[in-house]
């Protein structure tokens, strides 16, 4: 009984997790936390933006 209330509940947090970075990704928000100024990914994750890139 206990590995059903523990598979339950890994499950729910998987799902839950997906939906935040579905929801956030619908909003436009990063799903990484960070800024995207340093970024090295920044043009692949936002491609209809221009950004700029210091090297």
């Amino acid at each position: 009984m206990i590995n059903w209330i523990i598979a339950i509940v890994a499950i729910l947090i998987v799902v839950a997790t997906i939906g935040n970075f579905i929801k956030k990704s619908k909003s436009g928000k990063s799903g990484c936390g960070c800024g995207c100024s340093s970024c090295s990914s920044a043009d692949k994750c936002h491609s209809d933006i221009d950004h700029v890139v210091d090297d």
